[in-house]
């Protein structure tokens, strides 16, 4: 009898996913591995918070896709299973204000949201501190990609607020881990004098992962998320070897899953070397995918003017950013230099013959890259 040419194909109810929001970014493993000693620091910093004591305070940096928003949860989890602390971690690439940082804590402490308009700050600040001391409780707050309070200008009084407030209310016990991805940010620098004498935090690094610790982990993401048999180790190899590449851990979860999604569309019981390689053409865009998110309207109009101008003076992309937005100059340097500290453009001043120096804009991927992102592709 002949082969069956349908052997080995999918029916179109099966799948090669075992559990697919294993690969979603915001998944929290139950196994967290390779990052022992980061957790142990981060549960010293946080241990006096257990025994009813304001915690020590912590800084907690590495590049992006190392592992510090799972550490944070991971912890978070933990105190509030075993103990009494609050704990409410707030995404600043949302919430990039001081208003919405607060906003934020107290849904977390009342779980509900305040009115959107008719409340003070000067209110819902007193309104958090009161709870925390009527209930005496401890409230240890992450402060999840901080680098965005720094380029809205808004971290020295958001951090001024919560290391003060046991000033403003006796009693109020308030820790902060403040988590950042940007390498060239120094946190106490930035941070007004007021705040530097209040805030002396832990430091906690997490490096990148070295490529054994790659594998480990992908692996184990494998065993999880796809049937026995879906990922031989050839292909695995290749995911982490484009994932060391990049050097963030978020490339190899996103390519697995996208590899996945290829081989169904293959009809296929097991994931191709091919799969992986075509995957790999969106999935290496994950940092920009993620930076791409929070930007504003203004900020994405004058991101596609520079995508369409690329490699232009500032003052050429001004003219047509200008015409398009009527937008004045200030607000104009304002995004360039976010834009900049985002990593998504290169803002370097050139020497122009006759005008002296002046800043040449260009995108730190391809252009059609960018703008895909921008159209929802």
């Amino acid at each position: 009898m002949a082969d069956d040419p349908e052997e080995g194909m999918l029916s179109w109810d099966e799948s090669v996913f075992r559990d697919e929001h294993v690969f979603e970014i915001d998944y929290v493993p139950e196994s967290f591995a390779h990052r022992e000693s980061q957790l142990q620091s981060l549960k010293y910093a946080l241990r006096p918070a257990a025994r009813g004591s304001r915690p020590l305070n912590v800084i907690s940096r590495g590049p992006p896709g190392t592992g510090k928003t799972t550490a944070v949860q991971k912890l978070f989890s933990e105190l509030s299973a075993q103990t009494d602390v609050r704990t409410v971690r707030i995404n600043c690439q949302v919430d990039s204000t001081r208003y919405s940082v607060f906003s934020r804590i107290f849904e977390g402490i009342f779980e509900y949201e305040p009115p959107s308009s008719g409340i003070s700050f000067k209110k819902l600040f007193r309104q958090i501190t009161e709870k925390l001391v009527e209930e005496d409780e401890v409230l240890v707050v992450a402060l999840d990609d901080v680098n965005y309070l720094f380029y809205e200008s808004e971290a020295s009084d958001t951090l001024y607020s919560l290391l003060r407030a046991h000033e403003a209310h006796s009693g109020a016990k308030i820790g902060v881990i403040v988590v950042s991805s940007d390498m060239n940010l120094d946190v106490i620098e930035e941070l007004d004098g007021r705040v530097q004498s209040v805030f002396r935090p832990e430091e906690v690094y997490f490096p990148v992962y070295d490529s054994t610790e790659i594998v480990d982990i992908l692996r184990k993401r494998v065993e999880r998320g796809f049937h026995e048999g879906v990922v031989d180790s050839q292909v695995l190899d290749r995911v982490a070897e484009l994932t060391a590449e990049s050097g963030d851990l978020r490339v190899g979860i996103d390519l697995l899953r996208r590899a996945g999604l290829n081989a169904e569309m293959r009809a296929s019981r097991s994931v191709e070397i091919e799969d992986v390689e075509e995957a790999y053409e969106k999935s290496k865009y994950v940092h920009l995918s993620h930076s791409l998110r929070a930007l504003s309207e203004s900020e994405i109009d004058l991101l596609r003017v520079i995508a369409e101008h690329d490699g232009q003076r500032a003052g050429d992309v001004y003219d047509a950013f200008h015409e398009q937005t009527g937008l004045g100059y200030t607000r104009y340097s304002e995004i360039i230099n976010k834009l900049d500290q985002l990593g998504i453009i290169d803002a370097t001043y050139t020497n122009v013959e006759g005008r002296g120096r002046s800043r040449q804009l260009s995108l730190r991927y391809e252009p059609e890259a960018v703008l895909n992102r921008l159209d929802g592709n």
